[in-house]
């Protein structure tokens, strides 16, 4: 190990890897608040797929990994030390306090402390904001399992195979100078409908300047980058929020679809189109931390309501 990497290392002192450099397994010790089939399946991502003993199999970043929380041990395929340090443990969010974020949103109400304890496994995912553009311009008025079949689609006609894991073929998120290339017409096979127009214009407007712009917004603040989300084709509010609190990472987010409107009428009491006043309320007793609740809220209700 490079004295550089061992540094980077130290930085990282709460948890300990174990690689078996002959099975390609990589064991990651001291790894806290965190359920795969929690953090996979609470409607944040579309390219994480559940196997038949349990494990998931993902693909982000050009990369595919295949994990495993078992016995308190976070077991790792089709992965390096450095794949973890330069990559996973990020887009994982392994560095975050989420203790510290639990006990500050269960201190707000009794509905908050229920939804906390129910997905307490739960991660928000540093996603790529390209990716989650077009992925949650994908997700309008669908449903999840519709929308990994298309993605996956998507990827597999239009992106770079990436090798073989698990037993199936898997493929990067196709590049927006790809698609931009491409007319709505040539969406077809990806069963995408009316969302294929949305897809290539949104991909013209990206790859027009490489995607600088798109990747710089995680650096502007909230309603600048609200405000430019919304100019891409096919973007509406609730979209451009999903963007930014899974891609652009503005916490102070709070997505508000059919589904959580619902639940934050049945839960808080609100009308179902008083959306200003869910949104104000999420403000105002969230606040930087809304995007980690409605995470914690939606999974709840979807399980228990």
């Amino acid at each position: 190990m490079t004295q550089k990497r061992a540094e980077f290392r130290k930085s990282r002192q709460a948890y300990d890897t174990e690689w078996n450099s002959h099975t390609g397994v990589l064991k990651v010790h001291g790894i806290s608040d965190f359920d795969p089939a929690q953090t996979f399946e609470c409607g944040q991502c579309f390219r994480w797929e559940r196997e038949p003993d349990g494990s998931y199999t993902g693909t982000a970043g050009g990369r595919t990994v295949n994990l495993q929380m078992r016995d308190g041990i976070l077991r790792m395929e089709n992965v390096t030390e450095e794949d973890f340090d330069d990559f996973w443990f990020d887009y994982l969010d392994f560095g975050r306090d989420y203790g510290a974020v639990k006990t500050i949103l269960s201190e707000k109400d009794p509905v908050m402390r229920r939804a906390v304890e129910f997905g307490s496994g739960i991660r928000l995912l540093h996603q790529d904001p390209w990716e989650t553009v077009i992925s949650f311009i994908i997700s309008q008025n669908s449903n999840i399992r519709r929308i990994s079949r298309c993605i996956d689609s998507l990827c597999a006609e239009f992106g770079e195979p990436l090798g073989v894991c698990r037993g199936k073929m898997r493929f990067s998120f196709p590049d927006p100078c790809h698609l931009a290339a491409l007319e709505p017409e040539d969406l077809a096979v990806c069963r995408l409908g009316y969302r294929d127009k949305y897809v290539i214009e949104t991909a013209r407007a990206v790859a027009a300047d490489g995607g600088r712009s798109l990747a710089a917004l995680r650096e502007a603040d909230y309603e600048e980058a609200l405000c430019s989300v919304r100019k891409f084709c096919g973007v509406g509010p609730k979209v451009a929020d999903c963007v930014l609190l899974f891609g652009l990472l503005k916490y102070e987010s709070f997505p508000l679809d059919v589904w959580m409107k619902r639940i934050m009428s049945r839960l808080y009491g609100f009308e179902l189109k008083d959306t200003k006043g869910m949104s104000e309320h999420a403000a105002r007793h969230f606040g930087n931390l809304s995007g980690f609740a409605q995470q914690y809220l939606f999974y709840y209700a979807r399980e228990n309501l």
